[in-house]
C-alpha cells in the first residue's frame, strides 16, 4: 500500500525535476530576436555619430596642416619677400603644396599692405561631406589671422573655423 506522503514526496521531486530541466533550455527564440533588434538600434545610431566624428577630425586635420604656414608667412612679408610654397624660394613658407588632407595648397598675398590668404582645397577624407570643400586662412593688413571653410558644414567645423 502507497501512502499519501509517499506520493506528494514523488510529486515535489518531479516538479523539482521540470523546475531544473526547464531552466536548462537556453535561450528561447523570441529572446535572442530581441537581442539582436536591438544591436540593429544601436547601430543605426552609432555609425551616423561615428561618420560626423571622423568628418571633423578630417576638418581638424587639414586646419592643423596649414596652420604652420601662418608663421612662414610672416616671416616671409617681415623679410620682404613673396610669401610662396616653392620649396626653393626665398619666401618659402615651410608648406609643401600638397598634404594628406589638402590635395593642393594655395598662397595668395598682397605685397601692398601684407594681407594674402592660404588655401587648401580639401580631400582624401568623406567624400560627400569633406572632399572638394575650401579651408581658406586670411590676413588683414593689420597682421591678424582668421579661418573660414566653404562647403564644409558648420556641425564639422571647429568653432575657430566656422563652416559655411
Amino acid at each position: 500500500m502507497i501512502t499519501v506522503t509517499a506520493c506528494v514526496a514523488d510529486i515535489s521531486t518531479f516538479n523539482e525535476d521540470l523546475i531544473m530541466k526547464k531552466v536548462q533550455q537556453g535561450f528561447t527564440l523570441i529572446e535572442l530576436m530581441i537581442v539582436i533588434a536591438i544591436i540593429g538600434i544601436l547601430a543605426s545610431i552609432a555609425l551616423p555619430a561615428y561618420q560626423d566624428y571622423i568628418v571633423k577630425s578630417q576638418v581638424t586635420a587639414a586646419i592643423a596642416e596649414i596652420t604652420p604656414g601662418k608663421t612662414g608667412y610672416e616671416v616671409a612679408i617681415i623679410s620682404g619677400y613673396t610669401p610662396t610654397t616653392t620649396a626653393t624660394s626665398s619666401g618659402f613658407i615651410g608648406l609643401a603644396t600638397t598634404s594628406s588632407f589638402c590635395s593642393a595648397v594655395t598662397v595668395t598675398p598682397d605685397l601692398t599692405d601684407g594681407s594674402g590668404t592660404i588655401v587648401c582645397a580639401t580631400a582624401n577624407g568623406h567624400a560627400a561631406k569633406f572632399n572638394g570643400n575650401t579651408i581658406t586662412l586670411t590676413r588683414t593688413a593689420d597682421g591678424v589671422w582668421s579661418c573660414a571653410g566653404s562647403g564644409i558644414a558648420a556641425k564639422f567645423s571647429p568653432t575657430a573655423c566656422p563652416g559655411s
